[in-house]
């Protein structure tokens, strides 16, 4: 989508008719985010209906984290040559297709209901970078604080909900009914929103590359699977085989787009990282995303293999930390326009650090209010995290690489997931191993393994405080956000250092 810039001056709030297209895209987002983690709970489940075992269960959830990976980095592409309606209505039939396609399967072809998270996965990967498009182009840079700590509602309420809602129908009700109940919701949004939503900009003209696009599925899909598959004793192939020839295709998809920016349309636009607010914002959410879905991987392991709660209460225990997180949003982004982002950035990530520490000293014992109240800590640090990077990194570039730079982060979020996710089981396979062998009891060498798993999240955590340092408060100016200034980094670390120094005085 090619659009006229926002406006940007300082003061100017977002329109009322853009605040509406706005609200139907967070509506459809919410949604299908909700759908990504509501299968949690239903493995079991649905390993004794389809009757499989662990490993083709768990394709429920790796072909869905896939699916995501492999269409992302074409979103970029996509959302310049299509109408925001058209990329909406889309997004929309695609995921009640693959809705409506898992609630009718049929108990003895469990491989089409593999075939429809695919499809689901698929009308999911759009609306995200659909969403964040969008708000770049219709928001003025003053007013992106505020309106993107709403889209925080989106982002980390969903996935929170998700666990509890499935395991709220569980309890009473068979697992069609996860996607029984979604499908008119979805339906409904869908309908309704094509109704109201209007078109941000024309759509341009460009072919896509043919090259570019097995390239990004299989470096993206290749390296995430990869990742996926670290821990399983039941994997197929080598996970770091897959792992180090998706970083292979990948270098082969990095130089392609490369040629390409000189020559042609890129799939995936790679100028954006030539800006640096951008590139330090991409490092940080990439970094702080591992932790976040190392420790979501974690906490639930936790509950329910070491205490023995059941699916409902794990996601009831985890429910009021996505909600304090989401429900902040808007709060932050309110705070991000009017003093900028380092007094949210840097006292979030400290607390992220100081969250995923004290989850280091769990044991078979710990309260059950501790670990709400540390749950709690980590949820609302990284909110004061996420709304204030994902404005500074996005509105950092310029106005035509939005879409371009939505795709890209979104495409590494899903590879910092499944990065976040391998490196906690690995830590905790190996360290309760090693417990066990010398000689800890089963329990006992697990908790020891999630200490160190924890530990790890934490460690990973000091790089955030450290870009949150180097990252500036605000961009250049009110107008002049996609724009770099050349030294700029310099200036930003010279004031970190004095700000130290003053500090330390």
């Amino acid at each position: 989508m090619s659009h006229d810039s926002a406006t940007a001056t300082p003061g100017a709030r977002t329109s009322t008719a853009d605040m509406a297209v706005l609200r139907w895209l967070v509506a459809a987002t919410f949604i299908v985010i909700l759908n990504e983690t509501i299968m949690i709970n239903a493995i079991p489940d649905l390993k004794i209906h389809f009757d499989v075992g662990n490993g083709a269960a768990q394709w429920l959830t790796t072909a869905f984290m896939l699916t995501m990976a492999v269409v992302i980095p074409v979103t970029g592409w996509f959302l310049q040559r299509v109408t925001t309606r058209q990329a909406f209505g889309l997004a929309m039939v695609v995921f009640c297709t693959g809705t409506l396609l898992a609630a009718s399967t049929p108990h003895s072809m469990f491989w089409l209901l593999i075939v429809a998270r695919v499809i689901q996965a698929s009308g999911t990967a759009v609306m995200m970078p659909l969403l964040m498009t969008t708000l770049m182009n219709v928001v003025p840079e003053s007013d992106r604080g505020r309106v993107m700590g709403n889209v925080t509602l989106a982002m980390s309420v969903a996935p929170a909900l998700g666990p509890a809602v499935s395991g709220l129908i569980l309890s009473s009700l068979s697992w069609r009914w996860m996607f029984l109940l979604v499908l008119p919701i979805a339906g409904a949004i869908g309908v309704v929103g094509l109704r109201k939503l209007k078109n941000v900009g024309e759509p341009t003209a460009g072919a896509i590359d043919a090259v570019s696009v097995p390239l990004a599925a299989l470096g993206f899909g290749g390296l995430v699977y990869g990742l996926s598959l670290i821990g399983r004793d039941d994997a197929p192939v080598s996970p770091y085989l897959l792992i180090g020839g998706g970083l292979v295709v990948l270098a082969a998809f990095v130089w392609r787009q490369l040629s390409l920016q000189r020559s042609g349309s890129p799939l995936l636009d790679l100028r954006t990282l030539t800006h640096r607010n951008y590139t330090l914002s991409l490092l940080l959410m990439v970094i702080a995303f591992m932790g976040f879905l190392g420790s979501m991987l974690l906490m639930p392991l936790y509950l329910q293999d070491v205490r023995g709660l059941s699916p409902l209460q794990t996601g009831l225990l985890m429910m009021p930390g996505g909600l304090a997180m989401g429900l902040l949003g808007p709060q932050v982004g309110k705070v991000f326009d009017r003093v900028g982002g380092r007094p949210l950035v840097i006292p979030g990530a400290i607390g992220m650090t100081i969250g995923l520490g004290l989850f280091t000293r769990i044991d078979l014992h710990t309260p059950y209010p501790l670990i709400l109240g540390m749950h709690i800590l980590l949820m609302v640090s990284l909110a004061a995290i996420f709304t204030p990077v994902f404005s500074l990194g996005l509105g950092a570039v310029p106005q035509q690489l939005y879409s371009h730079a939505s795709s890209l982060l979104g495409a590494l979020q899903q590879v910092a997931g499944a990065m976040g996710a391998a490196l906690s089981v690995a830590v905790l396979t190996a360290r309760s191993d090693s417990l066990a062998a010398d000689g800890a009891s089963r329990l006992g060498a697990y908790v020891g393994g999630m200490r160190w798993a924890f530990g790890l999240s934490a460690i990973l955590s000091i790089a955030v405080v450290v870009l949150a340092v180097i990252l500036p408060g605000r961009l250049a100016s009110y107008g002049q956000g996609p724009a770099d200034v050349d030294g700029e980094l310099d200036g930003i670390v010279d004031d970190a250092i004095g700000d130290a120094a003053v500090a330390a005085g």
